[in-house]
């Protein structure tokens, strides 16, 4: 893998509004991904995984505005580059995997023509060109006669064909960045087995960078170099996969590796769950977000605690050093 840096993100910030004067949604990201590396992010519902994904790709929904001090992305700083040059280098070198497939594609057009539609007004390719390498490419994903895939329509695929083409779409233009948004969630386990494998596959052959959205932390851990933990908006956690089961410092990261059923549990017990609900996104207040959720808990939570490197690993908890191989 190569040490380059192809994603720099300094304090991101998503909010509601033109200027982002409404509701918080996400605050003071900050991350960067090397060429090559997979990268998980990991919360529930609604703590800001998939609108920090969308805010890199510049595909917020209407009425959601983003900002941040750096935002680099293949030595191009998107935040002060003028709107041809964002969109050249998104455009040539990153590509989104969303959740739905089916909402994702067009129903009234063949999968070839959407395959094709990026690489021929980017790369100015021809259309001959751009069908060949669109068949190549849904072979890759282990799409059979794919030829014929490519003059069907959607709704002619099954649930994980159209994932499967969603990911080959996403391939045509070799980007070096992947951003994939929960591309499993509509599957069935064994497809999503077949999926990850795939992407693992993938980012071995091409060197692609992958930021993998999940609120699924197991798989995440199979298939991650580092996964970034969020809660409500704000980035928790930053741990090597490796260190997930046996050193996670943040209580909720401990709470979700905890909360994941296991095929060894006793059926007579109860599952363990996390107590609470995330903050409202415009109530939030000062001090920890996490701390009227969790059984650590002390006066010094009151304080929001900064994001503070030991090693490989960050963490935003005032008992981290205590937590570390705890």
């Amino acid at each position: 893998m190569s040490a380059e840096t192809v994603l720099e993100v300094a304090n991101l910030c998503v909010g509601v509004g033109a200027q982002g004067e409404g509701a918080s949604l996400v605050r003071d990201v900050s991350f960067s991904m090397r060429r090559g590396e997979i990268v998980g992010v990991v919360g529930e519902s609604g703590c800001g995984k998939s609108m920090t994904a969308l805010a890199i790709a510049d595909l917020l929904p209407v009425g959601v505005t983003s900002s941040a001090d750096r935002l680099s992305f293949e030595g191009v700083d998107l935040t002060t580059a003028d709107r041809r040059t964002a969109l050249r280098t998104r455009g040539l070198n990153q590509a989104v995997v969303f959740q739905d497939p089916q909402a994702s594609l067009n129903p009234a057009l063949k999968l070839g023509t959407q395959m094709t539609e990026a690489v021929m007004h980017h790369q100015r390719l021809p259309r001959a060109s751009a069908l060949r390498r669109a068949a190549e490419n849904l072979s890759e994903v282990k799409i059979a006669g794919a030829e014929q895939r490519l003059r069907e329509y959607p709704y002619q695929l099954s649930g994980g064909m159209r994932q499967r083409a969603m990911i080959a779409m996403g391939l045509m233009m070799s980007p070096s960045l992947l951003i994939a948004d929960e591309p499993t969630t509509a599957l069935d386990v064994t497809v999503q087995a077949d999926v990850m494998r795939m992407l693992r596959r993938l980012n071995a052959e091409h060197e692609t960078a992958i930021l993998l959205v999940s609120h699924h932390i197991a798989l995440l851990q199979q298939v991650c170099s580092r996964i970034l933990v969020m809660y409500a908006g704000e980035l928790v956690e930053d741990l090597p996969s490796v260190s997930l089961v046996k050193d996670a410092r943040h209580p909720y990261t401990r709470a979700l590796i905890a909360s994941v059923p296991s095929l060894a549990h006793d059926p007579s017990r109860r599952l363990v769950t996390i107590p609470g609900t995330l903050p409202d996104p415009g109530a939030r207040g000062d001090g920890c977000p996490f701390r009227n959720r969790c059984n650590e808990a002390d006066e010094r939570c009151d304080i929001a605690p900064p994001l503070t490197r030991a090693g490989d690993h960050r963490v935003a908890c005032w008992r981290a050093e205590e937590n570390a191989h705890a």
